[in-house]
């Protein structure tokens, strides 16, 4: 089993029976929210307990009752999807902490102080948080919480982000699933529903998330999506 670092407890109760995996908490939130993760990136073991924390695992005849099979990899989904994450307060707390590292680490490659085209210091940006009351949410993505962010840091830092405007075209099969994800990362100039149901827009965001937006996308699309710089 790992460390409490590791994994944190997906729980999900139904006819009276308890059944909790151990996953990757910011995996399983992101499955949990829609996103296309492989399973096998989530679970840490291929063990669903009664109870977790002593060990107990839940019985085949329980699974069968509830779930109608034994298999993990049929079962998981629905406890992922229905149940709910349990976070001890060091985990969040750890989380949140990291997750503040990223953002800071994302705006200052993205912005820098237009009075002197420098970036700002990781402490200034941090204080500048502060200052503004910034709340960090430990599941959702530095990437996309970094522009909400930055709109906030203005009204205490002077901030010039360089952008630039990407044309990105999306399968069909996954078209409807990413608009969401593609919007998260800057504004949708246009956007385009072709014939065969594939998706085809033009997104300006800061220079800073091109290489993560890229990544993420292929990830997202298994592949099955065109990515150009128009400017």
């Amino acid at each position: 089993m790992s460390s409490k670092r590791d994994y944190v407890i997906a729980r999900y109760t139904c006819k009276g029976e308890r059944f909790e995996i151990l996953v990757k908490p910011n995996l399983a939130w992101a499955f949990k929210q829609g996103g296309n993760i492989d399973l096998n990136d989530i679970l840490v073991g291929e063990i669903i307990y009664k109870d977790a924390t002593k060990g107990l695992k839940a019985s085949e005849e329980s699974l069968i009752k509830v779930f109608g099979t034994t298999d993990i990899y049929k079962i998981a989904p629905i406890i992922l999807k229905n149940g709910v994450l349990q976070l001890t307060s060091e985990q969040r707390k750890e989380m949140i902490e990291n997750k503040k590292r990223q953002i800071i680490n994302l705006i200052s490659k993205c912005c820098v102080d237009p009075r002197t085209n420098l970036p700002h210091p990781p402490k200034r940006i941090e204080l500048a948080m502060e200052e503004v009351g910034v709340q960090i949410d430990p599941f959702k993505d530095a990437e996309e919480q970094s522009l909400s962010i930055i709109k906030s840091l203005r009204n205490v830092l002077p901030l010039k982000i360089a952008n630039v405007t990407l044309n990105v075209k999306v399968g069909a099969e996954y078209a409807g699933k990413v608009y969401g994800f593609i919007s998260s990362f800057g504004v949708i100039k246009r956007s385009e529903w072709l014939s065969d149901g594939s998706l085809l827009c033009e997104i300006e965001m800061p220079a800073g998330l091109q290489p993560s937006f890229i990544e993420k996308m292929n990830k997202l699309c298994k592949g099955n999506v065109e990515i150009n710089v128009i400017r």
